[in-house]
């Protein structure tokens, strides 16, 4: 450890003498009452320290010792369901120290070190090696016998939830990862003890090698260095969510990027909560960095009630929740990410999927501008540092689908929410994020005006990964990549048309144009509004999805084709289920015109439900066969 003196402070921003010898990004604990903080700068014997606890009080002179490693985070069985402040201190465990108002200096274990897990080891593992007693001893055994201890190498398991099984796994050496080619892939020694099965603490030692490592149940990992991967995979398989818009016409693949811009009150948050609930990652990290407290709140008192609808059971068994408010301090919401992002790729290297909600991104650069207007850096565009990209690139650069190290395929998946100011997508954050995302969900104030929920605009959205996952869609559908673009076409169309009505009105419109308003109005409401609400409508499967999207589509196509032979649209709107010979023969069939019952099909038939799919189309075909024959003169060959 070594020992400065403060010489200056500006809000959270500490200037310390001494520290020269300390090394960049080394915790700090600053003043008497220990405050946690990180070195950012070191000019000369000076270090310039972020402070990521209320300094208030803080005075000249006070020590500041540099621990001498890195800022980091704790590893093991026991973070899902638990909420966290931006450095890892329990909310749960700094209330019940400080009452609901936290006092700065309290320290906090990041898991229960008192609670034994029971852990099984690998049992292909202990098989290769002889019992040997945790202390040493008994017969010698030869080095060429033992197995390596690879790094990602999974030592056993241990039932972290009902959902979640935490895998315990030979750390890769940190002080190796980030360099270039290596990627912590270096061999960690020989293993010469695993532990039995049985119940142990985080802090109890379950292996150790011949190279002098010993392993806990829970590890150490500084949150500025990305955890290694053995290989990137492709990003083809796509993470779905439920919600169509996003799904079909905006999809994300599992490891990628995706940001949600948006002004205020158009539904941001509240996306990602469906996405976050619905989604099929195995683990949810929710980041609230920098949101308002009522905000958070929502989250903290509803995600522990909502239901997993994979498992029936409480959402929170499968999510990670760290909290981070703006009335927090400045500087910890700068590190929250970082530490959301390293606990997803914890789970990552098990082999799960992980989506990660940050909860804003415009909140955190608004951190990285007042912590760099403190150390009196060069400003850029609107008072954002100039490396405001840079630290944008290396958030989301830590997403992707990767094998690995311990060769198992995982995922982290990144959806950030960008709060640009008066709903201005021209400021920084806005753009920049543009920049490193490959999945834009635009949200519109109309739609959200207009209580169209997702509030996420067809026409000014964009997705890259949709050829990268057209593959999986056409092992449902041969057809979805035409049908999608179809329906893209057809809701741009529409947008022209708009502007024409609102000079002359729709009367003025030829027939066939007018098709096109009322079939994009049926994608709008029937198709891309979704009511979460609704017990039906809340989440809808792959299948129904593209279903539901090709009969739109096919009466579209097929309507055109009547209006060309000359039949009115007033027609075609009238259309029932009465008027084809077969369904008038059903005794009470569904009689409402076609038009309104494909707009609400969403809701009346659900998931997995081909038969009622089916009996729609029989219905839809029949009548629009009946009104083609009418005006042909003749029967359709």
């Amino acid at each position: 450890m070594i020992e400065g003196r403060i010489s200056r402070i500006s809000g959270p921003i500490v200037r310390a003498g001494g520290l020269g010898g300390a090394g960049l990004f080394d915790v700090v604990e600053v003043g008497k009452r220990r405050l946690l903080g990180e070195i950012v700068r070191l000019e000369r014997d000076e270090a310039v320290i972020q402070v990521y606890e209320d300094d208030t009080g803080l005075t000249i002179g006070e020590p500041a010792v540099s621990l001498g490693r890195p800022l980091s985070v704790l590893l093991g069985p026991g973070l899902i369901g638990t909420i966290y402040d931006g450095i890892q201190r329990p909310l749960k465990a700094l209330y019940q120290k400080t009452g609901a108002f936290m006092s700065p200096g309290v320290e906090a274990d990041p898991l229960d070190m008192e609670k034994k897990w029971a852990f099984t080891p690998d049992p292909d593992l202990a098989a290769k090696l002889p019992e040997v007693p945790a202390g040493g001893g008994g017969a010698a055994i030869p080095a060429d016998v033992l197995p390596a201890a690879l790094p990602g190498m999974v030592l056993g398991t241990v039932k972290e939830t009902e959902s979640v099984t935490c895998s315990i796994m030979v750390p890769p050496a940190a002080e190796t990862s980030s360099r270039a080619g290596r990627g912590g892939r270096e061999n960690r020694g020989k293993l010469t003890w695993l532990a039995p099965a049985g119940d142990y603490t985080c802090t109890d030692v379950i292996a150790r090698t011949d190279a002098g490592l010993e392993i806990a149940l829970a590890q150490w990992w500084p949150v500025r260095i990305p955890r290694p991967a053995a290989e990137r995979l492709a990003a083809d398989q796509p993470l779905i969510t439920g919600q169509r818009v996003i799904d079909l016409f905006f999809p994300l693949s599992k490891g990628g990027t995706a940001a949600i811009p948006g002004g205020f009150g158009t539904g941001k948050t509240m996306t990602q909560h469906a996405v976050a609930k619905w989604c099929d990652a195995d683990v949810i990290v929710y980041i609230g960095c920098g949101e308002r407290g009522n905000e958070m709140t929502d989250v903290l008192t509803e995600f522990p009630q909502l239901e997993d609808p994979r498992t029936g059971r409480s959402l929170m068994e499968r999510t990670i929740l760290i909290a981070n408010t703006s009335n927090m301090p400045v500087a910890a919401r700068e590190v929250s990410i970082y530490t959301g992002v390293t606990l997803a790729e914890f789970y990552r290297d098990m082999g799960l999927h992980v989506a990660i909600m940050a909860d804003s991104t415009s909140r955190w650069a608004e951190a990285l501008r007042e912590l760099s207007g403190r150390m009196e850096e060069m400003p850029a565009e609107e008072g954002f540092p100039a490396y405001l990209p840079t630290r944008l690139a290396e958030f989301y650069e830590r997403a992707g689908r990767v094998r690995a190290l311990g060769q198992k395929e995982g995922s982290v998946s990144i959806i950030g929410a960008v709060s640009p100011p008066g709903g201005d997508f021209s400021e920084p954050v806005t753009q920049h994020t543009k920049r490193f995302t490959r999945c834009f969900w635009s949200l519109d104030r109309e739609l959200a005006n207009a209580r169209h929920y997702p509030a996420i605009s067809w026409i000014d959205s964009y997705s890259e990964y949709a050829g990268e996952v057209r593959d999986w869609w056409e092992k449902l559908s041969p057809r979805w990549a035409a049908v999608r673009q179809e329906a893209l076409d057809l809701l741009k169309k529409e947008q022209r048309l708009a502007e024409i009505v609102r000079l002359i009105g729709p009367d003025a419109l030829p027939d066939g144009e007018r098709l096109t308003l009322l079939a994009a109005d049926i994608i709008k409401n029937g198709f891309l509004q979704q009511n979460s609400f609704d017990p039906v409508d809340m989440y809808c499967v792959p299948a129904k999805q593209i279903r539901l999207l090709e009969l739109i589509m096919e009466f579209y196509r097929r309507a055109g084709g009547c209006i060309r032979l000359g039949a009115p649209l007033y027609k075609i709107s009238a259309l029932a289920a009465g008027e084809s010979a077969g369904a008038a023969a059903e005794k009470g069939g569904d009689e409402r015109p076609i038009r309104e019952r494909l707009a609400r099909l969403k809701s009346d038939v659900e998931n997995g439900d081909d038969r009622g799919f089916a009996d729609f189309e029989r219905d839809m075909t029949g009548v629009l066969d009946a009104l083609e024959r009418s005006y042909r003169g003749k029967e359709i060959p």
